[in-house]
């Protein structure tokens, strides 16, 4: 963002020196999002306390997140630090469309983390979301039922992380790529064993050794789904079939006869 500003390509820079030593212009410079900044006027005018109120221990304030996918209300929504996710999906979203069962929800964005229904209780807030391999980041959360497969999904969001890659590092711009053609792969029908531990293993390195957050975060979707969702892998590679029966190529040749039909 700060190269950016300065009219240079937009690649990360390595650190140190951090930006609030040399930052815009080589001079310092403090970053600060509009969210951070809508939080002062309460502060000013009522005090920390006031602030410190609402939260959990490490996480104080309210969090604005953007609810999306498949639930019954979109939207933005603003909770305490600390609310549960059933509480945003069931209690504000309104829950799935057509009483689907809930699958799981995508906290932080693109590269954030798959959460599944076993933590539909967990208090939301920084450091909870790291337990469960999440993120807050943007306060994106993509809502999934059933009807979803996690393997597309983690394939869908490692495709665009790896198309918004700088390319400036070769962790994150080899590193995402290769995880993507696994995906592609297991989709495929062409999955094999081997290639679940190569996921694990090359989402660890580029996660450890990437340059910037985004290639830092951007296995989150892969690892997660991993770690949450790992029988649905196991039916993907070793079953070739797909539980959601989205992932075509390892459909029946009946139903994807029928589905062809139904498209032309």
């Amino acid at each position: 963002m700060i190269a950016s500003l300065e009219g240079q390509r937009g690649i990360a820079r390595p650190k140190p020196p951090y930006p609030a030593e040399k930052g815009y212009l080589d001079r310092p410079t403090v970053i600060n999002n509009v969210e951070t900044f809508a939080n002062l006027p309460l502060i000013i005018t009522e005090g920390g306390a006031a602030f410190a109120g609402s939260g959990t221990e490490g996480s104080k304030g309210t969090k604005i997140f953007a609810l999306a996918g498949q639930v019954n209300n979109t939207g933005l929504v603003e909770v305490p630090m600390g609310a549960t996710i059933r509480d945003i999906v069931f209690e504000i979203g309104g829950g799935m469309p057509r009483n689907r069962e809930f699958k799981a929800v995508q906290m932080g964005g693109p590269s954030g983390g798959c959460v599944p229904a076993d933590h539909l209780d967990l208090p939301i807030d920084y450091d909870s979301l790291r337990e469960v391999g999440a993120i807050m980041g943007s306060g994106g959360m993509i809502v999934m039922d059933n009807t979803t497969c996690i393997v597309d999904i983690a394939r869908y969001f490692i495709t665009f992380c790896a198309e918004e890659s700088c390319g400036l590092c070769a962790p994150c711009r080899l590193g995402t790529g290769r995880l993507m053609e696994i995906l592609d792969r297991i989709c495929d029908g062409k999955g094999v064993m081997g290639d679940l531990d190569t996921l694990e293993e090359l989402g660890e390195v580029v996660h450890r050794t990437s340059l910037c957050g985004l290639g830092q975060t951007a296995p989150n979707p892969v690892l997660s789904t991993l770690r949450h969702f790992r029988d649905e892998y196991l039916a993907h590679v070793v079953d070739k079939a797909c539980p959601a029966g989205v992932c075509t190529a390892l459909l029946p040749e009946k139903e994807t006869a029928a589905t062809a039909g139904k498209e032309s």
